[in-house]
């Protein structure tokens, strides 16, 4: 059923996981902070995940209405039953698949209006991750995708994303650039509790395929007397790493934080001279965005994604992804002026204040309203 241009749509996002999950990262928040806007804005969102051990099977979310459906290891087995037993009755006007790393091949659901929103995909980072059996696996599961979608619309969140979305095939004028946003009101300067000395920070998943251990090689390399280097975050590579740094020899200044809350990761961005992100690929990278918004520079790969949330030089310094020697010599150019991190610091200020949640969700709104106008497909 057609709708007037001011009337809310009927919206179903089928994502791996909601925000509550234990696994969930930045493209559940990018899914939550545009999907509870448009809630606000009169529009109906369902969203179909899988859920984790122990969990309720429904929640609300940001005022979304949330169905979990078995486990990450079963919901791509379930999701399909799921929609056509639960959910297709209920007439949504646009199902969105938030295509994150891996398909759910959608399509082959038979959903005649239907958005591919694309974080990144894994590509061949997959085999930096995984053993080279399931890495290829990943691999082969995402080759089919341009065919199986080729009559759908996507969004994807950065100009790297599109351009690997284009690369595999997709049809450039088929796919709507929409970058996420931050909270500058939540993300915010505070340059009077910075380190009197040169401290690093790592914020992340302690995932092998994001590089910390390129992160800890550049730090052990600068040679920067008394600097530190803080990591947070949890994940499975985390022995690794801190086996890494006392190999190194600076076992002493890396500190690892484990898992923090918001208020510490907050703190922990206004004290830190620059982040450190080596990750090989990214649909855009939020923490840099974060650290931009709190006013700290960021030193980063010149990798797809994560080169749309840095400026060289303006708001940080993008290095060659692997490139530890390069990565030292950016750290050690700003531990030796300590004016040029607070000069770069207003800049990346600056640049996160154009990137909002609300502009977000308006152009999402917009698109959505679009391709339901249009039929769903390209």
């Amino acid at each position: 059923m057609s709708r007037a241009a001011g009337d809310g749509l009927r919206i179903c996002v089928v994502n791996w996981q909601c925000r509550d999950n234990p696994l969930a990262g930045g493209a559940e928040i990018h899914l939550h902070e545009i999907f509870g806007r448009l809630v606000e804005m009169g529009h109906e969102v369902v969203l179909l995940c899988g859920g984790w051990p122990g969990c309720s099977p429904r929640a609300t979310l940001d005022g979304i209405e949330v169905h979990r459906v078995g486990t990450r290891a079963s919901f791509p087995f379930l999701a399909r039953r799921y929609w056509h037993t639960q959910l297709v009755a209920r007439g949504f006007d646009v199902v969105v698949e938030d295509i994150n790393k891996v398909p759910l091949y959608t399509p082959t659901w038979r959903l005649p209006k239907l958005v591919g929103l694309v974080p990144h995909l894994f590509g061949g980072t997959a085999f930096h991750e995984l053993a080279a059996p399931l890495a290829a696996a990943v691999w082969l599961a995402e080759r089919p995708m341009p065919w199986f979608y080729r009559r759908h619309a996507f969004q994807a969140i950065s100009e790297s994303t599109r351009d690997d979305l284009v690369q595999r095939g997709v049809k450039r004028e088929s796919i709507r650039v929409i970058f996420p946003g931050i909270d500058s009101a939540h993300y915010t300067p505070d340059s009077t509790v910075r380190s009197s000395k040169p401290l690093f920070a790592y914020l992340g998943r302690l995932k092998k395929y994001k590089g910390v251990d390129f992160v800890i090689r550049a730090f052990a390399t600068s040679a920067i007397p008394d600097a530190e280097l803080e990591i947070a975050g949890a994940g499975e590579f985390r022995p690794d790493l801190e086996r890494l740094a006392r190999t190194l020899g600076i076992g002493s200044r890396v500190r690892f934080l484990g898992r923090i809350d918001e208020s510490s990761k907050i703190a922990l961005l206004r004290r830190a001279w620059a982040t450190l992100f080596a990750s090989p690929k990214e649909g855009w990278g939020i923490t840099n965005m974060e650290a931009a918004a709190c006013g700290t520079p960021v030193i980063a790969s010149n990798s797809p994604g994560i080169r749309d949330s840095v400026r060289d030089g303006e708001t940080g310094f993008l290095v060659p992804h692997g490139d530890v020697v390069a990565m030292a010599a950016s750290m050690r150019k700003l531990s030796g002026e300590r004016a040029l991190v607070e000069h770069l610091g207003v800049a990346a200020r600056r640049f996160a204040e154009g990137f909002t949640w609300q502009r977000a969700a308006n152009e999402t709104d917009a698109h959505l309203r679009e391709v339901v106008r249009m039929g769903g497909s390209r």
